[in-house]
């Protein structure tokens, strides 16, 4: 029997670790062939695609980009379409976190944070509209619960993912009837790496999920291979997976 995916091809930013990496094994694993785009992360970035073409072989490419430089966003559509001759869906998944608290605001901080998670998916999804079309394929942006219900200090990148929310469902309209969007608003699945929630605030976190417990990144890939994959009818909505925690805050 044939896979679910087999012969969708699919575009990952942000894919080579953490959530964006289980985002990919779990289309590979139905079937898509996947396009890994990485920033700085080569070594993981090369791991997976070994990793997945040992499974099936030539169905992983890479393609190294900053998302900042909004004028190489079409290159990562052209990869796709050169080496799989089509593209079926694309995961704006890459994204920066980190603090900014008023009064220590800079340009920096709002270009990088707006620029990841607000202004790359935009720019990507212009260069992936065509593409898509052809396909009838489909965008999930991934957004956070935060958007709508902002966490303190972080007030520049909460503000870009309620503005990706608001991108997700102005696309879902602009790109509709042959391209779905949808987005995924995650709770606390992966903590940061940078070591800004200790034990004691995860512990507090956990605590106000209905679940009490956090998620793992398997989550949000079963989540978005269902609206890739077997969702014909779902466009413009935000899927909270976040054992509750949005509706406890």
């Amino acid at each position: 029997m044939a896979l679910p995916l087999s012969g969708k091809v699919i575009l990952v930013t942000g894919g080579a670790k953490r959530v964006g990496a289980a985002i990919v094994r779990r289309l590979h694993a139905s079937g898509a062939s996947v396009v890994i785009h990485y920033r700085s992360a080569s070594g993981e970035a090369e791991a997976l695609q070994v990793e997945l073409d040992s499974a099936r072989a030539g169905s992983a490419v890479l393609a190294q980009a900053d998302l900042l430089d909004t004028a190489r966003l079409p290159e990562l559509v052209r990869v796709a379409v050169k080496r799989f001759g089509r593209l079926d869906a694309l995961v704006n998944n890459a994204s920066s976190f980190y603090a900014t608290p008023v009064g220590e605001i800079t340009a920096a901080n709002w270009d990088d944070l707006v620029g990841t998670n607000l202004k790359a998916p935009l720019f990507l999804a212009q260069a992936a509209a065509e593409a898509l079309r052809a396909t009838n394929g489909a965008i999930v942006n991934i957004s956070d619960i935060h958007a709508e219900r902002p966490l303190r200090n972080y007030v520049v990148y909460c503000v870009a993912k309620a503005g990706l929310v608001g991108l997700t469902r102005s696309l879902a309209r602009e790109l509709g009837p042959q391209v779905r969007v949808n987005g995924i608003a995650p709770g606390p699945i992966l903590w940061p790496d940078d070591g800004s929630f200790d034990e004691a605030l995860r512990q507090r976190v956990i605590a106000n999920t209905l679940l009490k417990r956090s998620g793992e990144p398997e989550d949000i890939a079963r989540t978005a291979h269902f609206l890739i994959a077997d969702a014909p009818y779902i466009t413009g909505q935000i899927i909270a997976v976040d054992g509750g925690r949005s509706i406890s805050l």
